[in-house]
């Protein structure tokens, strides 16, 4: 979800190396950088400002979703640099729940800060470290109602994005779908995480070439056109990565039903909807009832939430741009997508048209759309997406957000 990866050539994520800390000297090192700059600390500047304006518009405090090193400090964290400060967060009635974490020791360092859930390629790491946590402090509260977040659906385990991706991550009872949005030309709201269907995930159906020379922007394609022309199936996320249709029966059973071209055709939100209640239903009623943990897998996708984030950006100077992507040619971070209000009608619009205001969330790093959802959509969630802490005093972020 790095802030450059919204440009037009995608970059891989590469898991970071293991935090350089203890979780106990983690959390000491935030607690003094709370007490040390308690009214400069970008986050807590920026979320106080975010809650205000959810405030005045009737709207749910927003949750912060930062970068993992920027909790803790890794090898990728400036000596120099603050931290976000969890606890002073939360004392303001803001959650927090970190990006993208999938090293099992990295996840403990992060839970034991207090952080209210994780987001990880790795659902099912995840679970077994909050397992483990939950075991070693029974009494703690959070953990028991810690946010387990499946990445992308869960992108170490299938091909990103994709219905047997979301279909995995309910296998490992994630209790919530993090995925990404664009706006079709049909006003849909589609899924991928770039702003084009990316040669390096997806191939076209009919067995011609696609290369990013050729490659089509998600705002040039219509629904229907998507899911005939790509096949999202390509692997190139670590060994553990499978796209073998036998992995997937639910998404094959669903497939069927509504007549989808392959069970890796591109999918967008409102399809998700139906297909984790179809889910549900599978493992219930279905083919899958007498499945091994059929019951707690119908339970779980009844009630699992989901965290849709729309790829967009504010325009960047060159100036700004050089902060987050240094020695990438400005003219790559520009939008190749619909304007804000586009993205609030087609995502914030399903979200209601469906009736899952008290299920689904949007976040962005795009805060207009956030606070467009929370003026026009109050009763929607919104997570503030950060990443590099000095893009927050940028025209980045809307003037009435920003730290000096």
């Amino acid at each position: 979800m790095k802030l450059a990866a919204l440009a037009t050539i995608a970059l891989m994520t590469i898991p970071v190396a293991s935090a350089q800390t203890s979780a106990q000297t983690s959390a000491s090192t935030q607690s003094m950088d709370v007490a040390n700059n308690p009214a400069t600390n970008p986050w807590l500047l920026l979320m106080t400002r975010a809650a205000a304006h959810a405030k005045q518009r009737g709207a749910k405090t927003p949750l912060l979703s930062p970068v993992d090193h920027s909790v803790v400090r890794m090898k990728t964290t400036p000596a120099d640099a603050p931290l976000v400060p969890v606890s002073g967060l939360q004392a303001k009635g803001i959650r927090v729940v970190p990006w993208t974490t999938n090293d099992p020791e990295q996840m403990r360092d992060l839970i034991r800060t207090g952080v209210d859930g994780l987001i990880s390629d790795r659902p099912d790491l995840l679970q077994k470290v909050v397992a483990e946590e939950r075991a070693a402090r029974p009494e703690d509260e959070k953990l028991k109602h810690f946010v387990v977040s499946s990445h992308r659906g869960g992108r170490g385990l299938r091909p990103e994005n994709t219905l047997p991706s979301f279909e995995s991550g309910l296998d490992q009872l994630a209790t919530e779908l993090e995925t990404d949005t664009g706006v079709s030309t049909d006003g849909v709201s589609l899924i991928w995480h770039d702003q084009f269907y990316n040669p390096q995930s997806c191939r076209k159906a009919d067995g011609s070439a696609y290369t990013m020379e050729n490659r089509v922007y998600l705002r040039d394609i219509s629904s229907a056109d998507a899911q005939k022309t790509f096949i999202c199936d390509k692997l190139h996320f670590g060994g553990e990565q499978k796209n073998d249709a036998a992995l997937s029966p639910v998404t094959t059973a669903f497939s069927k039903k509504e007549g989808r071209p392959n069970i890796y055709s591109p999918t967008y939100v409102a399809e998700l909807f139906r297909f984790v209640k179809f889910y549900a239903d599978y493992y219930s009623t279905g083919e899958g009832k007498s499945a091994p943990h059929a019951a707690e897998r119908a339970d779980n996708a009844r009630t699992v939430h989901f965290n849709i984030e729309t790829k967009i950006m504010p325009e960047l100077s060159a100036a700004t741009a050089a902060i987050e992507a240094p020695g990438v040619n400005p003219e790559l971070l520009k939008n190749q997508t619909k304007p804000p209000q586009a993205f609030v009608d087609a995502l914030a619009g399903t979200i209601a048209k469906e009736h899952m205001e008290g299920r689904a969330a949007i976040q962005s790093f795009d805060f207009r759309t956030l606070q467009l959802v929370e003026e026009q959509y109050p009763k929607i969630q919104t997570f503030y997406l950060t990443d590099n802490p000095k893009m927050m005093s940028t025209e980045f972020v809307p003037s009435a957000l920003r730290g000096q």
